[in-house]
């Protein structure tokens, strides 16, 4: 990509795609609280330049993180407020990893919180049906590899954040552009 992005560089409308990431960065966040119970503020440790190493290791802090990229790239996908190629780009490439690790992060610290003994117990004492004659809860999977909804459900907008990158690159003929 070749351009400044500053005031003399070209502008371009926003493409669909990024357009559509007010809505995407919106589910995403909720997702992030929910799966990691991510509180409403968050500290960051600045004392020192090595404070980081233990926060950027806890997954909350790292879901954290990622919903305050979320945070800005919903604002950017706003109609009139203006961004650049190189922004987007940067601004989805800085939350892959975290989105990426998001699922297994949900199941280590669902694992984690999980009263193993308890609920080996209620495998063997769970009838079919309760004394009232309702259906007990959905039945567990049948593999191991089946795969849960909401984790698919999240892979489809991650790669929607994808889609608006390659839009953007793709309007913007692979320069750096101004989008409005």
């Amino acid at each position: 990509m070749s351009g400044d992005g500053g005031a003399g560089a070209r502008t371009v409308a926003k493409p669909d795609e990024l357009l559509a990431l007010h809505d995407v960065t919106g589910e995403m966040f909720a997702t992030l609280r929910r799966w990691l119970s991510v509180p409403s503020s968050v500290t960051l440790d600045l004392s020192d330049v090595d404070a980081a190493v233990t926060q950027l290791g806890d997954p909350v802090m790292i879901a954290a993180l990622a919903m305050r990229k979320l945070q800005a790239l919903r604002l950017l996908s706003l109609p009139g407020v203006r961004t650049t190629t190189d922004v987007v780009v940067a601004m989805v490439s800085d939350l892959d990893r975290a989105l990426i690790q998001a699922p297994a992060m949900r199941l280590k610290r669902q694992a984690a919180a999980t009263d193993w003994d308890q609920e080996l117990a209620g495998l063997s004492e769970a009838p079919s049906h309760t004394s009232s004659g309702s259906p007990s809860p959905a039945p567990a999977p049948e593999s191991a590899d089946e795969e849960d909804p909401e984790v698919e459900r999240f892979k489809d907008l991650h790669g929607r954040l994808h889609a608006a990158v390659f839009a953007v690159i793709e309007a913007s003929d692979g320069e750096i552009c101004q989008f409005e």
